[in-house]
């Protein structure tokens, strides 16, 4: 009987132990959207944000600052007590009994004290805030500059494949000129070698491509595994405002630097807890003392006087730690203008460079390969000049492709320095 009831025991125990655990709530871990083989831009991006691991433990952390808001403007506990004894009677007239003694303690905190470390609290609330804001932006801004890569690679296979297959129209011509003996030999050898080294080209851009896509799997923490493609095109309008403006606009959204200042807040209200905490507060205290025939009730107040520790020491770290914050924030101001100016010419540039490129030199290689392919077939030139308009064509083309690349790349970079898709976070939460 005691067996059986020792393993009626155990399995009870197991059950409660099973039903604890289930009811113990278990962070849910986003589950993956479902995409198409190629989806667009803003939907990888939804993506990933959901799925990024730095991302998410920067919310994380935002909701961790928001807590400690609550902790820092919690009210300090009273403390109880309560003693018990026994009066002998050991004098002429004393009576024995019991002696009993309770108190309260309520520690009264200096309101400059709490003040500061609540609006220290907030303030790292917002630096909190910023500090996933800037995570989100960044995040925004690469996934963008990899779809624009995964478009310029793409392009430029294609480009590739296209002179692939011109190149094998071409070799079948010379080939059948060079069966008839209408041409050397060397014209079909050099047609091969041609065709090699294009189809050697599509392929390795083709890879190129494919190693893009799986930068999209890496920031999705792998829930992105059957992305094949994207949907866009490299050759998007860019509008942008003036320089003076986006540079207004980065000092008053930037989160970078709205971070800094939420840290330079934060200083300044730890410099003024440290100046308070010469005063902490005032503990006051009642207690009542009863023995066999004498009740005492009593009231106290402790103050703690700074005469010995003036917090000269931690003030000076505050204040320290406030000349720093101030020092960074004057700092990267100076530095975001900057790197506004050199995003900006590198638009500028490869603005130019597109437009010369798209205007001016791709049609006049077309062009030349056109009268070169006619002047081969009339017979006037040979297959040499041929491939070299076909290689200068080619070339313009890649080169114009790399513009479009380089002014979509200074266009995200302006707009992440500038924060234009920045969230509004209000200074107090």
């Amino acid at each position: 009987m005691l067996q059986i009831h020792a393993r009626i025991v155990s399995v009870g125990a197991l059950v409660v132990l099973t039903c604890l655990l289930v009811s113990v709530p278990r962070p849910a871990w986003p589950q993956a959207i479902p995409l198409t083989a190629k989806p667009d831009i803003d939907a990888v991006t939804q993506a990933v944000l959901q799925h990024n691991p730095q991302y998410q433990a920067a919310l994380q952390a935002n909701r961790q600052a928001q807590a400690g808001i609550t902790s820092a403007g919690a009210w300090p506990n009273p403390r109880l007590e309560w003693g018990q004894g026994q009066v002998s009677a050991r004098l002429p007239g004393a009576v024995p009994g019991t002696l009993r003694s309770h108190g309260l303690n309520q520690f009264l905190e200096n309101p400059s004290v709490r003040s500061s470390r609540v609006r220290s609290a907030q303030a790292n609330s917002v630096f909190a805030q910023y500090q996933a804001e800037v995570q989100r932006l960044g995040l925004i801004a690469e996934v963008e500059a990899l779809a624009y890569e995964y478009f310029w690679r793409r392009d430029t296979a294609s480009l590739f494949r296209e002179d692939w297959q011109l190149l094998e129209q071409v070799r079948e011509r010379v080939r059948v000129k060079v069966d008839s003996g209408e041409a050397a030999r060397y014209e079909l050898i050099k047609a091969d070698a041609e065709v090699i080294n294009a189809r050697q080209r599509f392929q390795s851009a083709e890879v190129q491509a494919q190693q893009v896509l799986l930068g999209f799997n890496r920031l999705a923490a792998g829930q992105l595994p059957g992305l094949t493609g994207l949907q866009g095109a490299l050759d998007q309008v860019v509008d942008m405002l003036a320089l003076v403006e986006l540079q207004a606009q980065a000092e008053r959204r930037n989160p970078e630097l709205q971070a800094l200042r939420a840290q330079l807040e934060r200083a300044r209200n730890q410099l003024e807890f440290a100046r308070s905490q010469r005063w902490p507060g005032a503990e006051l205290r009642y207690h009542q003392t009863q023995d066999p025939q004498v009740r005492q009730d009593g009231f106290s107040v402790q103050l703690q006087i700074p005469l010995l520790d003036q917090r000269q020491g931690p003030i000076a770290e505050a204040q320290a730690e406030f000349v720093r914050s101030q020092t960074l924030v004057d700092g990267r101001t100076a530095e975001l203008r900057q790197q506004l100016l050199q995003a900006w010419k590198a638009l500028e540039i490869a603005r130019n460079k597109v437009s010369s490129l798209s205007s001016g030199a791709v049609r006049v290689a077309e062009t030349a390969l056109q009268v070169a392919q006619a002047a081969y077939r009339f017979g006037e030139r040979g297959i040499l000049d041929v491939l070299d308009a076909q290689r200068i064509l080619q070339t313009v083309r890649i080169d114009l492709l790399q513009a479009r690349f380089e002014l979509q790349k200074a266009r995200i970079e302006l707009e992440l320095l500038s924060a234009q898709r920045a969230v509004s976070i209000a200074m107090t939460p």
